[in-house]
Order: C-alpha cells, then sequence, then structure tokens
C-alpha cells in the first residue's frame, strides 16, 4: 500500500496502454471486474439451452459472474484485442470453390492462446518495473470469464448482433485476452453501440443461428457444429455447411465495419501449412498421425481427428459429384468409426442420388434423341 501511494495510476494507465501497443496489441483498456448488467441475460441463454454440448459453459457460474473471485484481489480488468486479419486473405474464393476447405481464419496460423498468453505475461513483468507490489493473473478464453463484456465496458468496441466485438474503424477480426490486476487503475469508458438498423450478419448466417440481435443458439452455428460439437452433426444442417470444415466467419464477413478492417502484424498468425488453399480431398487423407504433425500448436488440434474426418466427410459431401470423391469416400468408410461412417454414408448418399437424378436426365435425352432418330429414318 505504501509503494502504490507513490505511483501515479493515470501515468501508469497511460504507459501500460503504450507497452501493449508496443507488444503488438492493438488497443488496450481497463474496467472493474462489474458484470452485473451481463449475468440475467446469460442466465437466459443457458436456459434455453442455447449452449448445447458446452456444460462449461454452465460449470463456476459463481467465478464468472464476479471476475474478482478468479484471482483474489484483482481489482481491475486490463483487456487487449490483437488484429490477426492478414492480406488477400481470400475468403470469397474459398468459399466459392466447393472442392476447397474452409477453415475459419482464426485457426489457420500459431495457437492464439498461446500467443497472446505470452504477451499478457510480459506486459505484466514490464508493470511490474514500475509497481512491485503488482498481482496479476492472464487469460485468453481459458477461464469461466465473461470477456466481451468487461472487454466492451473497457472500450474496445461494442457487442454486435452477431455477439462479436466491434470497433468501428477496426471491424471485428481480432482476438482478446485479459490481464487481472490488484491495482486501482483509472478506468475506460465503452463505445456506443452503432448497429443501428443492420441486420446483415442475421440475414446472410448459412443456418439462422442469430435468432434474434445479440443472440447466438450455439447449436445451429457451425463454428459449434464443426468444433464444439461431439457427435453426429444433424441433416438439416449438413447441406448448409458447404465447404466449412472448421468454424464459420459468415457474419463477420457481413458485418460492413469489416470492410476497414486493420491487417494483423503478428506472423504467428499467418497460414500453417498452406491450410488455406487445401482441398478436401488432400485433407480428408490425412491419417491421424498427419493430422496431429499438421496441427501441432495450431487451435484445430483440439477437435481430434475424428471430428475432423466427420466434418471433411459433410464437405465432400456437398461438393460437386465425382467418382474421384465417391472412391476417397468408400476407401475411408472400412476403417472409420462410427461416427464418421454416420457421415460418410449421408455423403455418399448425395452423391449416388445425384448420380440418379443426372442418370433419369440421361435416359430421357436418349430416348428423346431415339425418337428423332426414328422420325427421321
Amino acid at each position: 500500500m505504501a509503494e502504490n501511494s507513490k505511483i501515479d495510476f493515470n501515468q501508469l494507465a497511460l504507459d501500460i496502454k503504450q507497452w501493449g501497443k508496443q507488444l503488438g496489441f492493438a488497443q488496450v483498456g481497463i474496467t472493474d471486474t462489474d458484470v452485473s448488467d451481463h449475468i440475467q441475460s446469460y442466465r437466459d441463454w443457458l436456459s434455453r439451452g442455447y449452449h448445447g454440448e458446452m456444460s462449461f459453459m454452465q460449470r463456476n457460474q459463481q467465478l464468472r459472474e464476479d471476475p474478482a473471485q478468479l484471482h483474489p484481489g484483482t481489482l481491475r480488468v486490463i483487456s487487449v484485442r490483437m488484429n490477426y486479419l492478414i492480406s488477400d486473405a481470400g475468403f470469397a474464393s474459398t468459399l466459392k470453390n466447393p472442392n476447397r476447405a474452409y477453415i475459419s481464419r482464426y485457426a489457420l496460423g500459431r495457437d492464439y492462446h498461446k500467443v497472446l498468453r505470452k504477451r499478457l505475461k510480459k506486459l505484466a513483468e514490464k508493470i511490474k518495473t514500475v509497481c512491485e507490489s503488482l498481482d496479476y493473473r492472464p487469460f485468453v478464453d481459458s477461464a469461466p470469464l465473461m470477456e466481451r463484456p468487461l472487454a466492451e465496458k473497457a472500450g474496445l468496441g461494442w457487442t454486435g448482433k452477431h455477439t462479436l466485438l466491434i470497433h468501428p474503424c477496426e471491424g471485428s477480426w481480432f482476438f482478446l485476452g485479459e490481464l487481472l490486476v490488484n491495482l486501482p487503475l483509472p478506468t475506460d469508458n465503452p463505445i456506443e453501440p452503432q448497429c443501428g438498423n443492420c441486420v446483415a450478419c442475421m440475414t446472410l448466417c448459412p443456418t439462422g443461428a442469430i435468432t434474434q440481435p445479440y443472440t447466438i443458439d450455439a447449436r445451429r452455428c457451425i463454428s459449434y457444429l464443426t468444433i464444439e460439437n461431439p457427435g453426429s452433426i444433424a441433416e438439416e444442417f449438413r447441406p448448409l455447411m458447404g465447404n466449412r470444415i472448421y468454424g464459420c466467419d459468415d457474419c463477420q464477413l457481413a458485418c460492413p465495419y469489416n470492410r476497414q478492417s486493420q491487417l494483423g502484424e503478428e506472423n504467428d498468425f499467418l497460414p500453417r501449412h498452406e491450410l488455406d488453399k487445401e482441398t478436401l480431398l488432400e485433407l480428408f487423407a490425412w491419417d491421424e498421425a498427419t493430422f496431429l504433425a499438421k496441427t501441432q500448436g495450431s487451435p484445430i488440434r483440439r477437435i481430434g481427428h475424428e471430428r475432423w474426418q466427420r466434418n471433411i466427410a459433410v464437405a465432400l459431401g456437398n461438393a460437386p459429384t465425382s467418382i474421384v470423391i465417391i472412391q476417397a469416400l468408400e476407401d475411408a468408410r472400412t476403417d472409420s468409426s462410427e461416427l464418421v461412417k454416420e457421415h460418410i454414408d449421408w455423403a455418399l448418399n448425395q452423391h449416388y442420388n445425384q448420380l440418379q437424378v443426372v442418370t433419369r436426365q440421361t435416359s430421357r435425352l436418349i430416348r428423346i434423341v431415339e425418337k428423332g432418330l426414328a422420325r427421321d429414318a
């Protein structure tokens, strides 16, 4: 306490923001730990079952509703964001090519959890050179913490109708992280919401997962279906997934604020192993050893090889029918788990049905030609 009385916390807050930018953060904001305005809406969301199989969203509610309990002595939350969009991201070209695999932009590079946590620790070490009494704990999407409400309060953006944070000048292509500290730093002011009457994200969501403004039914969301969902993907959603095999960026692509998004400067977020260019068949051919090797240090690894195959099988079912695709599905079926077989069988049925349509059309065309030839004769 004696040490703290000698510190100019207003200046320290300014210094923290400058140090954060030097460490690669696009913005640093500071807020208190009060999230009471968001508790009831979160409870309502859970009561509707919108969290699906994500049981962790229900656990540790006391900690989630009071961030100070996560780290006793916490007075402030230093909230940071780091941009991850790269130039020539190629969203449209991949989505328009049904034989290519679409992986959510955030997951193409190195695992952001590790990158941001490391930088947050460096930021804390910098603060400690000025304030030895600092006690801190970093978080990056790794604890029961309402990070978006806290980031919103810290002035990093407002929560859009798709529930992601939006910055008025930099869009939403960024990661969030938090540093819980025991310092009475001055807090920042939130930004007024600026979505207005825009409903682009709701209209363009492939599966209608944004059930109303600011509310997502995760059970319908492609990101949930391909990442968090451990079991079978409901058949009603499979055709709507297209070639998306890990996550979905459609709501962000629809947002007008992302037309002016700032590019990230972190090389760790550049695509690895050319995952932004691979075809579905190339990725479907990965055995488990290859999957583990290629996804080392990647957020993709946590879904495991089985879900990876499940997701790609669905995408292959949505791809244009070809003998190569049918053969790849048939070959993989023998050694696949029951979960993967279910989705392979669905994909094969998609192609066999298409072949039947083509066969009927061809037979009809042949009959028409034969009649024409007989008449001419």
